[in-house]
């Protein structure tokens, strides 16, 4: 089964081997300096709210001493053949809408959740069901170490939930997030390895299988209504910088969606 197919089928598709050592080995660079500035400013957080990951890895308070190393990381992470790849699979012009770094938990006690990504912002349930078939949000998953960190349910992005899986996202009639899932599939990832997976499919992380987790999430996507408003222009590129980014394929979309570079 191609990649395109599977993605239809299931909601997620795995590229093995896609990166080359050295593209892994620049993203880790700047990754690590910036989780370790992140960490720094957000100890107490990253304790008392058991946090798992981090958001707008591109975001300008970052790159303050080292400029020219933001315009290298948009273009290590929208790199002409990743941007091809999802053009071959998904045959739709994809706007970039931010990064994720997911990290274990401060505690081993912390549970795994299920949950789709919307779940926790303000739409309505009843609005997500609704326009689900009409949604594509992706993440592109970078491992930056190997890990078995992802669980999926197959082809819970094509539905609704049954009536098992509403009860333990949101912790009805005695349920816990927590709880296993019927149909599940654990993903195992390695460094160069690119897992694509929809924002909206039932997923959740795993902790206890993996020492350590270093991921790289680039969250991608059609524009949608529902989804265009969370866009933060604070995390694309500025217009000097675009100047020096090779392939600009996610960053123009995504500057249209912002009204002041219309």
């Amino acid at each position: 089964m191609n990649a395109s197919k599977q993605f239809e089928a299931q909601g997620y598709t795995i590229l093995p081997k896609f990166f080359e050592p050295e593209e892994i080995n620049q993203i880790t660079h700047i990754v690590d300096r910036i989780f370790n500035q992140w960490q720094e400013e957000n100890h107490h957080a990253l304790i008392e709210q058991q946090l798992i990951n981090m958001h707008s890895l591109t975001h300008p308070n970052y790159f303050e001493e080292c400029r020219h190393e933001r315009i290298q990381f948009f273009n290590l992470i929208a790199s002409a053949k990743l941007t091809r790849a999802l053009e071959q699979i998904f045959k739709v012009d994809m706007y970039f809408h931010n990064t994720q770094l997911f990290f274990n938990p401060y505690s081993k006690e912390k549970q795994p959740y299920w949950h789709r990504d919307l779940q926790y912002s303000p739409i309505d349930d009843a609005v997500q069901a609704a326009e689900q078939h009409n949604m594509l949000s992706l993440h592109v998953r970078i491992p930056l170490v190997a890990e078995k960190g992802v669980e999926l349910i197959p082809d819970s992005h094509t539905r609704w939930d049954t009536e098992l899986e509403r009860n333990v996202r949101f912790e009805l009639n005695d349920h816990r997030q927590n709880e296993a899932l019927p149909g599940s599939v654990l993903i195992e990832l390695e460094p160069g390895d690119a897992l694509i997976f929809s924002a909206q499919i039932i997923h959740r992380g795993n902790y206890a299988l993996n020492p350590g987790r270093k991921a790289l999430d680039l969250c991608l996507g059609k524009p949608h209504p529902l989804v265009e408003s969370f866009l933060d222009p604070i995390g694309l590129p500025n217009d000097e910088e675009m100047k020096y980014i090779c392939d600009r394929t996610w960053y123009d979309l995504s500057r249209k969606l912002i009204p002041d570079h219309n």
